[in-house]
């Protein structure tokens, strides 16, 4: 979907600046101009696509739905499993997580997306399935999925809404402001759509900053740090390797797509597959360029008690693979 952003990247990189390919500074640069142009692009389609569902969406009542009733935990999976059909990293899923923050989506539910979705998606599966077969993909799409909807009970029954920043409160009350003003004067589409337009602006102003940023060090990352700089640490013989994999993943960044090759070679040379997985989960689920990202919306404690739920969730499920397989 993305071929031809990556085409511009390729160009600009390798004719234009003319770095040779392999180069550090080549592949850093080249991944911040593809991934800051796409996200970029997720997210102005996105808030404008949700200010448009919003000026017609009550948002009290969908939040009072989700809020009041009692789902019994089905709404987590949903979230768990539209993160599946998204095929976005984890920085990608951040528009997406400001979007339903918007339209008075509960936190826990949000929460829930956000860590599926750059865990397993169509392209992942395709990709597992052809490296290590059908039954260890399966476990891993449902692993993923469970991941997903179990961290986003657990963050929801916290009620962490209180640490959600002052700019994310402000988007809310705007976006409930807009919205009866809408109902009240009973505006037409083409009323509507410079308030909108207005709010777009608005919102991607606030959150350029942390996405250019966040990319920034996503880049150096990408570039400069050898894939295979962590497997000393990832020993069978080691009985923390599951936590170490996890901890030590974090300041990497890639996609699900991109790490999966990696995580083949970790397995071919005889590292567990549940401390090769954990690794994979850790790189595509938490990383420093989405904390950057989250930054904006998310204050720093609110950050870290995500990425703690998370970090414990992604443990347990590697030493879990690691005792089934």
């Amino acid at each position: 979907m993305f071929d031809w952003i990556q085409k511009i990247a390729d160009w600009f990189v390798y004719d234009v600046v003319h770095l040779d390919r392999g180069q550090h500074l080549a592949e850093a640069l080249n991944f911040f101009i593809y991934d800051t142009t796409k996200i970029l692009l997720l997210l102005f389609v996105i808030i404008f696509f949700m200010g448009i569902v919003n000026s017609y969406f009550p948002i009290d009542k969908v939040r009072n739905f989700l809020s009041r009733n009692k789902l019994y935990g089905f709404e987590y999976l949903m979230a768990s499993l539209f993160g599946v059909v998204t095929p976005f990293c984890s920085c990608s899923s951040v528009p997406l997580f400001i979007g339903f923050v918007k339209g008075g989506i509960p936190l826990g539910v949000t929460f829930a997306f956000l860590v599926t979705s750059p865990l397993v998606n169509e392209v992942a599966i395709g990709l597992f399935i052809g490296l290590f077969g059908l039954k260890m993909t399966t476990i891993y799409v449902i692993s993923g999925i469970l991941l997903g909807t179990i961290s986003g009970a657990v963050l929801q029954k916290l009620k962490l809404e209180r640490f959600l920043t002052p700019w994310v409160k402000k988007v809310l009350e705007n976006a409930q402001r807009e919205q009866d003003l809408f109902i009240a004067e009973k505006q037409t589409f083409s009323q509507r759509l410079p308030i909108i337009w207005k709010e777009v602006l608005s919102i991607l102003k606030g959150v350029v900053p942390y996405v250019i940023v966040g990319i920034a060090i996503g880049g150096l990352m990408h570039g400069y740090i050898p894939e295979g700089f962590f497997e000393q640490y990832m020993s069978k013989d080691n009985l923390f390797a599951v936590p170490i994999a996890t901890i030590l993943a974090v300041p990497m960044y890639s996609n699900a797509s991109g790490i999966l090759p990696v995580v083949q070679v970790l397995v071919a040379k005889g590292i567990p597959i549940g401390t090769a997985i954990a690794f994979m989960m850790g790189v595509v689920g938490l990383s420093l360029p989405e904390a950057m990202l989250l930054k904006k919306v998310m204050t720093l404690k609110l950050i870290g008690i995500f990425f703690g739920v998370v970090t414990i969730c992604i443990i347990i499920s590697g030493y879990l693979f690691n005792i089934i397989l």
